[in-house]
């Protein structure tokens, strides 16, 4: 086949029909074009040109048939009967994409050749093959989004190269695991891929359900060949791409988009199929700019933030429409500006100097609302200019997107002069690198008409002027028209019919028409040329003459129009490069202006970054502010962690001294890096956390933020684990995937990350949980570093909270009106006093007598667990009373037991630090002292207990226990 997508599964829509496969040899030409079709391109779902419909046969037929709900019908043929369905070329768009969302590829089979300049079977050839990250047709696009085709190749390190072939943008690189090429993925969400030979992943796992996924042919892959596609396209390939796997993915995906124009399945003049390897027709000459980019260059968001955080999609199919981030920060005005504002969204920059220089112009058009305003004015004038080269250069444009990218450049100048006293450095930049094109659209708007027709192979789309012939000819055809519409008038007075009438159909041409009641009066030079109910048509040998001279001058104009027409698309298409830089600099300077408005508009500030720690005053969700009444703003003060990036670097040279920290002196006083939160259900705490990291994406992004002030780091990555769902067809629970996301946290977080966690261990049992999150914050705490937010209603893990030098506790206000619980929202310092489940419940709408026998045990638990601290301080103070009689003589006095404070390492009072660095006091028991006196039985012992997941008599029980074994 000349299709190179190998087979990935039985289905009897593809591939060529059983039926004709047994007649092969007898079939009819035309049925015999149509079986090769299907024989070449096996892999999808053949359209076949007859008329002005597209048809499928036989299984195929039956598919289209029920897919796009029209009738079955039957051809019938020397061979016998095959099944039929057609769909209207006019309106082919819509069927193809009912198709494509049944998962087919579809193979559009058109004419190449004239009907009537042939004799016999016309030829027919796929010029293009529509697949779901192929997309070329605005109609099928459905928005201004990138519609990505990715390529995935496999050997030291995975290769990954993307490309939309409606833009042209192409972008490639590499990584070094499974869980890399999926947070890659994540960032561009392509509609389709194609692997390698050498790929072997869960295809689901990696590339999304939603994604159509093709193993593809392996010699497209092979090194030699891709590394020729490569320099066809951008140059020297081991100039551009990073290793073997980067050139063999982006080789492979160039030949796969060859594939898709059709090129390998169309017909030379030897009546062979055309090889694109030879033949350059499916080159797709518009792309001339490679991105190899390195992910570390960005802030990384996986799929788990990306879907979490809700930057592009909402989570829940409840949720209303336009609250993503995107859509909340979207005050761009073309379609340009919205992708590129996606594109800077899904990769926060590093660079401080980039940052701050997007956000100097942010800052300067934010101050100037007149410039914003006109600005914005003349960028919404801007049509798609990327799909527009795209379109000229495929030689599928028509006049009117002619007439549409001479329209952008005409405001272009207009653009520069807005920019003509910027300070700001990018938008002085854009002001000196916006080239007009002034010759290219001077060219267009003496070329073609100011509102030209659709079809171009009709005339009426050169202007006067612009050619002499064409004048000329036109010229004569109009003559001619003109001369006929005064023939009626002067056949009327000629021959006395006042009925007489003038017209022209395109089967029969110009005619005289007479009523069957003036029939006597037809002069004799009227020549029969048509009989109708009521009345004959008739010509004369001089309407006759003047028909062809009219039809002769109108196929020549017609011919030459359209000659004209594909020179000038042709004298467009060589400035792909140019149109291609002018469209990414209108983009950059639409998000830039977006966001000034987004900043006027809503009270953005314009944040600091590459600070020590996350400083936040009053802080607001940037989507949830939009979409309620009120929002009561937040603070966040985060310091860093105990080694940041630098500070490794400094130690590694031998600088034991950090952040002004002389030897021998007491470390400073840490600023806490790590928030555990707490506070009962719908009170805040998952919105505020979302907040901090938006508030850091869209600062690293070029953007203002929702706060009054904010003092940021620069985040290398953000981490979720926030929500709960399932992968039941995955054979993954809801706590099975909570702890991969923890996993891939622990594992892959720094010093320099975000982490927020949203609950940790509601899976499992309490005691099982409680243990997990504990270990969890004091890993986080203890080995990571990182800026850590971590929501629970496990109140026990306060006091782990309250112990580490780098943590603290916060907690959402909530107050009492009436016996109702109301949230106030904000932030408070220390733990929460409850979790007011109950009262969540009743306001769902949980039936009062659950709710009322809800309360009921929840007091009777909360009196039992006091009575048995009442128990245990009389007991304490028994003893103790005791204790200090029959030792009245011992030089020490009795202090409170102290319980394990890290890891399960016990506490002393003496001051002394233990080998992890916590302080140790000395233990005292019974008024005596024990220095490290202790028995290994009591210490292994008192090592093992779990404090936070003990109930008070379990503690009293054990400190007992321990007691007696001092004794």
């Amino acid at each position: 086949m000349s299709g190179r997508l190998l087979p990935t599964g039985m289905d009897a829509a593809l591939g060529p029909p059983e039926k004709m496969a047994e007649l092969e040899e007898d079939l009819t030409p035309m049925m015999a074009q149509y079986y090769e079709l299907c024989r070449q391109y096996d892999d999808a779902l053949v359209l076949f040109q007859v008329g002005d419909f597209y048809e499928a046969f036989c299984e195929a037929a039956q598919r289209v048939a029920r897919l796009c709900e029209i009738t079955l019908t039957q051809r019938e043929d020397s061979t016998g009967e095959y099944p039929m369905a057609g769909i209207p070329i006019d309106n082919a768009e819509s069927y193809v994409e009912t198709l494509l969302d049944a998962g087919y590829r579809v193979a559009i089979a058109d004419q190449v050749e004239d009907p009537d300049e042939v004799s016999g079977v016309v030829e027919r050839a796929v010029t293009r093959i529509v697949t779901p990250g192929t997309l070329t047709e605005s109609e099928l696009l459905g928005g201004a989004d990138n519609n990505y085709v990715a390529a995935l190749t496999a050997g030291e390190r995975y290769g990954l190269a993307l490309l939309d072939v409606s833009t042209g943008d192409c972008y490639a690189t590499s990584v070094g695991s499974e869980s890399a090429v999926v947070d890659e993925l994540s960032r561009f969400g392509p509609a389709e891929a194609i692997v390698g030979p050498d790929v072997d992943v869960d295809r689901d796992a990696v590339f999304g359900p939603a994604c159509l996924v093709t193993r593809y042919d392996a010699d497209a892959f092979a090194r030699e060949r891709a590394e020729d596609r490569v320099g066809q396209y951008f140059g020297p390939a081991e100039r551009l791409l990073a290793g073997d796997a980067e050139i063999r993915a982006c080789g492979g995906l160039l030949a796969y988009a060859e594939y898709t124009r059709g090129s390998s399945g169309a017909v030379g003049p030897d009546g062979e199929p055309v090889d694109p390897d030879v033949d350059p027709a499916g080159t797709l000459d518009y792309l001339n700019h490679l991105t190899r980019y390195d992910p570390r260059e960005y802030m990384l968001l996986d799929a788990v933030a990306v879907e979490s955080l809700e930057l592009f999609e909402r989570r829940s199919v409840r949720g209303h429409e336009n609250r993503t981030l995107v859509d909340t920060v979207d005050e761009t005005a073309c379609a340009l500006g919205r992708r590129k504002l996606t594109d800077w969204l899904r990769r926060p920059l590093l660079d401080a100097d980039r940052i701050e220089a997007r956000h100097g112009a942010v800052a300067e058009l934010q101050r100037d609302p007149a410039t914003r305003e006109a600005l914005s004015g003349l960028l919404a004038e801007v049509y798609d200019l990327e799909r527009l080269i795209s379109r000229v250069s495929r030689g599928r444009a028509n006049a009117r997107d002619l007439r549409s990218l001479a329209a952008t450049l005409s405001v272009v100048p207009d653009i520069r002069d807005q920019l003509a006293d910027a300070d700001a450095r990018l938008l002085a930049d854009l002001h000196a690198t916006l080239d007009p094109l002034a010759e290219t659209r001077e060219e267009i708007e003496a070329a073609i008409r100011p509102d030209p027709p659709q079809q171009v192979t009709e005339g009426g789309v050169i202007r006067e002027g612009y050619d002499e012939e064409l004048d000329r000819l036109r010229s004569t055809e109009q003559s001619g028209k003109q001369w006929v519409d005064d023939l009626e008038a002067s056949e009327r007075e000629r021959t006395g019919i006042d009925s007489l009438k003038v017209g022209h159909t395109s089967v029969h041409g110009y005619y005289i028409e007479v009523t069957n009641a003036n029939l006597d009066s037809v002069p004799k030079d009227y020549q029969r040329r048509q009989t109708l109910k009521n009345s004959e048509r008739y010509y004369t040998p001089e309407l006759k003459e003047r028909e062809d001279e009219i039809l002769r001058a109108e196929s020549a104009a017609d011919d030459i129009e359209y000659d004209l027409f594909c020179a000038v698309r042709d004298e467009v298409a060589d400035e792909a490069e140019r149109v291609q830089a002018l469209a990414d600099r209108l983009a950059r300077l639409d998000v830039l202006v977006s966001f000034a408005e987004v900043a006027a508009q809503y009270d953005y500030c314009r944040p600091t970054v590459g600070g020590d720690g996350i400083d936040i005053t009053a802080g607001r969700h940037p989507v949830v502010e939009r979409a309620e009444d009120a929002f009561v703003p937040n603070d966040t003060h985060l310091g860093s962690g105990p080694l940041r990036e630098s500070d490794d670097r400094r130690a590694s040279e031998g600088d034991t001294a950090i952040d002004g920290q002389r030897e021998g002196e007491d470390a400073p006083a840490q600023d806490p890096f790590l928030a555990v939160v707490t506070g009962p259900n719908m009170s805040g705490k998952s919105t505020y956390m979302r907040q901090v990291a938006l508030i850091c994406l869209l600062a690293q992004a070029g953007g203002f933020v929702p706060a009054k002030a904010a003092d940021l780091p620069i985040l290398d990555r953000v981490f979720t684990r926030v929500g709960a769902s399932d992968d039941i067809a995955g054979g993954r629970s809801t706590f099975m995937i909570e702890m991969t996301e923890l996993a891939t946290i622990l594992d892959a977080a720094t010093a320099d990350s975000l982490v927020l966690l949203d609950e940790v261990g509601r899976g499992t049992s309490t005691a099982d949980g409680l243990a997990i999150a504990r270990a969890v914050t004091e890993h986080l705490h203890d080995e990571v570093g990182a800026y850590t937010l971590f929501a629970t209603h496990h109140h026990d893990l306060t006091a782990v909270a309250a112990a580490l030098p780098g943590a603290t506790n916060r907690h959402f206000e909530t107050s009492r009106e009436d016996g109702d619980v109301r949230f106030d929202h904000e932030l408070a310092p220390g733990p929460a006093a409850a979790s007011y489940g109950v009262e969540v419940a009743s306001m769902a709408g949980v039936p009062e007598s659950v709710v009322a026998r809800s309360r009921d045990l929840l007091a009777d638990a909360e009196t039992a667990d006091t009575d048995v601290d009442e128990a245990g301080k009389s007991e304490a103070a028994g003893e103790s009373e005791t204790e200090a009689t029959t030792d009245s003589d011992a030089d020490s006095t009795v202090t409170e037991t102290t319980v394990p404070t890290e890891n399960g390492t016990a506490a002393a009072s003496d001051g002394e630090a233990t080998s992890d660095g916590h302080t140790q006091e000395t233990l005292r028991t019974n008024g005596a002292a024990v220095e490290g006196e202790l028995p290994e039985s009591v210490a292994q012992q008192l090592a093992s207990l779990d404090v936070a997941t003990m109930t008070p008599i379990e503690a009293m029980n054990a400190l007992a226990d321990l007691q007696d074994r001092l004794e």
